[in-house]
This record gives structure tokens, C-alpha cells and sequence, in this order.
């Protein structure tokens, strides 16, 4: 019998561990705020913003969107990024990806501050989880690691094969499941568009964690008994309901099912750590940004 492994049962835990954190903050006279910049109307990051909203009202913390034009030129962009880093009221700053094409995301990223890049994306921040002593560990990758450790699924020794090598996802995840610590320190093999023959590698792995966007993509023929399985991917297929689509994975999720020992759903699974995980970072942010501990 395959375990499911549910992100909203995971946030819900995250979210109570938060509860008293925020108190010792507003005890302070310290809110937790986050920015979030949204340029354009891309479908996605429209509905992960109202999301985040949310989760951020029901907990009684500050946020703002600023939405910004698709045609907003790339000098623009850096200006409001900027103002929003002077700007005390934020602690963390979420720029919501992808941006038009016009506009150089490496370039944007940068001009985030670095204490404030709860997403974790910045070059510095990027460089201190290189090391193993991250600041900020992206969202996604993160509530990864959480969902894991909270099925108790010790990686230590375990042969983690990750599909798709994004800075997002694949790369820093790749880190966090090798890195020397507790429920880590794996033998962790990343596969992509390059890889010649993927099956070899994931029919070796204990733990497949799969961030593609190709929906259904693993079945069974790539896995053997026992491994657990990550599901990165939130796939629209287009069908007969009453909405016009159905939410799949890059796991085909029948296909695995009773071969497979653990599986993270679609939706259900890793997308709502991710938002967990912004409001954990941002919560850090602010007490980083104010000197005080809350361990």
C-alpha cells in the first residue's frame, strides 16, 4: 500500500509551529511582511499570489502586491524593486517568476536584497547554501526536505535521483539531500533533458523527486518497489469537466500507486510547503532583520 505523503497535513504543522514565533515578534512591535511583485498576467503566478494572500491574512500578517504592467521595462522594474528594499515595512521580497521575456531574471534577482530574498534565489544566498549554512533555502526545495523528514524518511545512505536540474528546484535540492546532516546525507544523482537513459538511474533510486512539468511522465516501468516519490509537477491537461482541465503531476500517479511506498499528491503534495515555506522564511526574515533569536 503506497503512503501518501500530505503537504497540507505538513503545513498545517508548520503553521502552528509559527503561531508563537509571530507572537514573540508582534510582542516587539514587529509584523512579518512580505512584497510580492507580480508583472503581468500570467495565469499561474496570479493564483499562487492570491494563495500566498491568504495564508498570510489568516495569520495576521502584512503583505502587499504590487502589480506591475507586462510592458514595464526592465529599468522600471529595478526601481520598484528597490524602493520596496528601503521600505521597513517588508521583511521579505517575492518576485514572482516567470517575468516577461523582455526582462533579464538573473539581472532582477540580483537587485533584490539579499537579507529580504526569501525566496532565496539571490547569488549570496545561493552561495551560503552551497556551503551548507544557508540563510534563506528556496521555498520549493525546502518544503521538500520538510515533507520528508516529517514521514521520517531518513536519507542518509539513500540513492536520491532527482529529475530536472532548474535553480528553483532541481539544483538546490540536489544540495539540501546531500548535504552532511541529519535526514540528509544522500548519494544524490541528477537527471535531465542530457541524461541519455533516465530509467537506469531512477530504477537505482531509493527516492525519486520529479520537477519536469511533463505531466504523467514517470510510470511504473521507471521505478522499483519500495521507492518514494516526490511530485514536483502541477500539470494542466485539458478534459470534459465542468472546469476544462484536470491538476496532474509528472508521476502517473495510478501507474505507481501499491509499487511505490510513499507519494507526495496532485495537488496536495509539495505545493502547499511552498507556501508554507514563504511564510516560515519570511517569518526568519524578520526577526534576522531585527537581531532577535526565536529558537
Amino acid at each position: 500500500m503506497t503512503q501518501l505523503f500530505s503537504g497540507k497535513e505538513v503545513s498545517t504543522s508548520v503553521y502552528e509551529s509559527l503561531v508563537p514565533r509571530i507572537q514573540a515578534l508582534k510582542s516587539k512591535g514587529i509584523t512579518p511582511g512580505l512584497a510580492a511583485i507580480l508583472v503581468g498576467e500570467d495565469p499561474a503566478s496570479k493564483v499562487y499570489v492570491r494563495s500566498k494572500t491568504r495564508k498570510f491574512t489568516s495569520l495576521d500578517l502584512f503583505t502587499e502586491t504590487i502589480r506591475l504592467d507586462a510592458e514595464i521595462s526592465q529599468n522600471e522594474l529595478v526601481l520598484e524593486i528597490r524602493n520596496v528594499n528601503a521600505d521597513d515595512r517588508f521583511h521579505g521580497i517575492l518576485v514572482q517568476l516567470p517575468l516577461p521575456k523582455h526582462i533579464d531574471e538573473d539581472k532582477i534577482i540580483k537587485v533584490i536584497d539579499p537579507v529580504k530574498d526569501v525566496d532565496g534565489f539571490h547569488p549570496e544566498n545561493v552561495g551560503y547554501l552551497t556551503v551548507g549554512n544557508p540563510r534563506f533555502i528556496p521555498c520549493t526545495p525546502k518544503g521538500i526536505m520538510r515533507i520528508l523528514s516529517h514521514y521520517d524518511v531518513d536519507l542518509s545512505g539513500k540513492h536520491v535521483v532527482i529529475i530536472g536540474r532548474s535553480n528553483i528546484v532541481g539544483r538546490p535540492v540536489s544540495i539540501l539531500t546531500s548535504l552532511k546532516k541529519s535526514f540528509s546525507n544522500a548519494t544524490t544523482t541528477i537527471c535531465h533533458s542530457g541524461t541519455k537513459d533516465i530509467r537506469f538511474f531512477t530504477k537505482q533510486a531509493d527516492i525519486i523527486i520529479v520537477a519536469m512539468g511533463v505531466p504523467n511522465f514517470l510510470d511504473k516501468s521507471y521505478i522499483k518497489p519500495g521507492v518514494v516519490l516526490i511530485d514536483v509537477g502541477i500539470n494542466r491537461v485539458e478534459d470534459d469537466s465542468e472546469r476544462g482541465y484536470t491538476l496532474v503531476g509528472d508521476i502517473d500517479r495510478k501507474s505507481v500507486t501499491d509499487i511505490a511506498s510513499g507519494l507526495t499528491p496532485v495537488p496536495g503534495g509539495v505545493g502547499p510547503m511552498t507556501i508554507a515555506m514563504l511564510v516560515e522564511n519570511t517569518v526568519e526574515a524578520a526577526a534576522l532583520q531585527s537581531g532577535i533569536s526565536l529558537d
